[in-house]
């Protein structure tokens, strides 16, 4: 096994967009939980079952130039052939941090090198790493991942035993047009609690939630995009929080956790992970490059909704 390429880490949340505040992050937090309940994480295996993980950087949280000598050593073939592939030097720029962030980060979860591991497509394009023969050398058989990109940012989640499914959108990065076009292809319920907000920066935010759990959800799937928009149903509370959730008619049988976060003013990620009686209901937050696990920030998720919810602890 060959050890890990891990330049020096740079300082514990260095963006100056988080420093200016008292408690670096979330800012904002759409999930039932308050911000300043939040608290490091204790150590690496911290917990009796392994909790949700996610990790949010900026495309400034590495620099480029560091960025090229990860992936020049971690990044498999196929990963470096798309690399090669953008046009705009911004776009390949994206392309690497998110790549070099998800193989960084599955490598502290799974204890192997990152350019060990083998990252496989399904027929859909949602990524998994290939299951271990035996348990993976920090424990398990097996990890799920999701990735997604917007507005400068890369959001990653990973979780065990489970399926994960991760979005991130940035608010100014939607004009009225882009908004009136994602909210016709919400159900009806969906579109009349979007409409009954005013034109402006409350009907974006509130068309955006909801698009953000949406993706979030179809792609714990694995379905993305497949799957009907409108063949499913969030109730939201006004300011946080998802109240209730009808499952299109192929899922009605086990409950979901959803979770909402505003870890950034204007950046809105969504997180959709089953729910079982075995699972930790906890969530690690990580902002910038994953260096190391110990700049994690925990708090509980929110309560199971769909689905039946008697075998799920509330």
């Amino acid at each position: 096994m060959t050890a890990p390429l891990t330049p020096p880490p740079p300082p514990p949340f260095p963006s100056p967009s988080l420093s200016a505040v008292a408690s670096p992050f979330p800012v904002r937090a759409l999930a039932p939980v308050p911000v300043s309940a939040a608290v490091p994480v204790a150590g690496a295996d911290a917990g009796t079952d392994e909790p949700v993980k996610l990790w949010l950087c900026p495309n400034d949280g590495l620099p480029p130039a560091v960025a090229g000598l990860l992936a020049a050593h971690w990044l498999d073939a196929q990963e470096q052939k798309t690399a090669s592939r953008f046009l705009f030097e911004r776009d390949r720029r994206q392309y690497l941090l998110a790549h070099t962030l998800v193989r960084r980060a599955l490598a502290l979860e799974a204890g192997l090198a990152e350019a060990e591991l083998v990252i496989w497509r399904s027929a859909r394009g949602r990524p998994f790493l290939r299951p271990a023969p035996g348990e993976l050398p920090r424990g398990g058989a097996q990890l799920d991942f999701n990735l997604s990109h917007a507005g400068g940012y890369s959001l990653l989640g990973i979780v065990r035993r489970h399926r994960i499914g991760v979005d991130v959108e940035r608010l100014e990065d939607r004009d009225e047009r882009a908004i009136t076009t994602i909210v016709r292809t919400f159900a009806a319920p969906e579109r009349e609690w979007v409409e009954r907000a005013a034109h402006g920066p409350d009907r974006d935010r509130r068309a955006l939630r909801v698009w953000t759990l949406k993706e979030a959800y179809s792609k714990a799937r694995g379905l993305g995009l497949g799957l009907p928009f409108d063949a499913f149903v969030f109730t939201l509370d006004d300011e946080r929080g998802v109240r209730a959730f009808t499952p299109p008619a192929d899922d009605t049988a086990r409950p979901w956790r959803f979770v909402e976060l505003e870890p950034v003013p204007g950046v809105l990620v969504a997180v959709a992970v089953p729910a079982d009686a075995a699972q930790d209901p906890v969530l690690h937050l990580g902002y910038g490059f994953p260096w190391s696990r110990s700049e994690l920030r925990s708090f509980p998720l929110p309560r199971p909704v769909g689905g039946h919810l008697a075998a799920v602890p509330a």
